[in-house]
């Protein structure tokens, strides 16, 4: 009393309890027999609970009686007696119609002490061989509505021994029939279709898909380590790098030249940490993306202090993003990149009291005055579409 199911994955074979579930058994091996469940999807897969199928068409399948005494003999009332449970992983249950009824639809369990599936789904078999491909079903890839995104499906069924009598009228086909094309149709990979993410393209696009993914790459591990604070940072759209300086020039004379575009926020010539040397190259944060872009087409290769200097946007975000980053933590909503901001620049020099009334705050350098105050105020910081009759965990 056995039957092997052939599928994309493997072979199973399940070996069926004709005692306790004589119905049950009867309507699975006969439509085994009738080539019924060849080419049916494994609609329905979630780990450590189940793999559902035996539903061909998607209308919610028909019982083996259904062929013989028409539509009102689409289900056969449940065998409740006696209980059965889904204890143990690879148990072939028989899907509950809601109504205490079964069609086709069964299910695999892919997890042990199911208990709470006892009494609501009727267990008629166990797999006894291909446990293999029950973990493979287990480890499927689903989508959120537990669809497998590469197709499963049963590929074939043969009956190794049936001691039920072929009802009078059970029309059984000599050999395997053609699948229906509607049945083979799916949104999804067909079982052993390659995974060429480059197909139709170029070499040149799949250059550029290649580079991509490896800065992403890049970046996820500098994330890792602690050189950026989000993979996904984006280079400020306001920053302008300039290289190619005369050691002599200043921030202030950048700033002087630069500011003709619109307001500048900062501008600093780095300056090596030893020597306090110039390092010939600088970033200059406009106010404004258009002030910054303007500086960008007019800037460039022009003479300053007999120096042609270079122009480009920056692709660092080293110089403003952890500043900012460290900002965002304490509550504050600035834009970096492609980040959202609301800017509190003005604020910064105010704060409430206890009693709500507004003060300016002090800031004290202490190279311009030779006594420290202290604030009296203290700064807070703020603080699965499943069939109709799919099994419930």
């Amino acid at each position: 009393m056995s039957v092997l199911i052939e599928t994309t994955l493997g072979d199973v074979v399940v070996d069926l309890f004709i005692e306790e579930r004589p119905r049950a058994c009867l309507n699975f091996l006969k439509l085994c027999k009738i080539k019924y469940y060849n080419y049916c999807l494994f609609r329905c897969v979630e780990r450590g609970f189940i793999a559902q199928t035996g539903n061909p068409s998607g209308d919610g399948g028909h019982s083996v009686f259904a062929q013989l005494y028409g539509e009102q003999a689409r289900y056969f009332e449940a065998e409740k007696s006696p209980r059965l449970n889904h204890r143990e992983k690879g148990t072939v249950s028989m899907v509950n119609n809601g109504s205490d009824g079964h069609g086709s639809q069964f299910f695999i369990t892919l997890g042990t002490d199911l208990d709470y599936l006892d009494g609501v789904h009727t267990v008629f078999g166990m797999v006894a061989e291909g446990v293999d491909v029950v973990d493979k079903l287990n480890e499927t890839i689903v989508n959120k509505d537990s669809r497998p995104y590469i197709d499963i499906r049963v590929s074939h069924t043969i009956v190794l021994h049936d001691p039920f009598d072929d009802p009078k009228g059970l029309e059984i086909p000599t050999a395997s029939p053609e699948p229906d094309p509607g049945i083979l149709d799916s949104e999804f990979l067909a079982a052993g279709e390659p995974l060429d993410e480059f197909e139709g393209l170029d070499e040149e696009a799949v250059s550029e898909i290649r580079k991509e993914k490896e800065a992403k790459a890049a970046a996820q591990v500098l994330e890792l380590v602690g050189d950026l604070p989000d993979a996904e940072v984006k280079p400020p759209e306001n920053v302008l790098f300039v290289c190619k300086l005369n050691p002599l020039t200043t921030s202030d004379d950048l700033m002087i030249i630069f500011s003709r575009f619109g307001a500048i926020d900062s501008c600093e010539v780095i300056a090596d940490r030893g020597t306090g040397r110039s390092l010939q190259y600088a970033f200059i944060e406009f106010a404004e993306e258009q002030s910054c872009e303007q500086a960008y087409f007019k800037m460039d290769n022009v003479l300053i202090d007999d120096r042609r200097i270079h122009v480009d946007f920056s692709q660092s975000v080293s110089k403003l993003m952890w500043s900012r980053f460290k900002q965002q933590k304490m509550g504050r909503n600035l834009k970096v990149g492609g980040m959202e901001r609301v800017d509190e620049r003005n604020d910064k020099n105010q704060h409430l009291d206890q009693r709500g009334d507004v003060k300016r705050r002090h800031y004290i350098r202490v190279e311009k005055s030779p006594k420290r105050h202290h604030s009296k105020h203290k700064r807070h910081s703020p603080s699965p579409t499943r069939d109709y009759s799919s099994p419930k965990r």
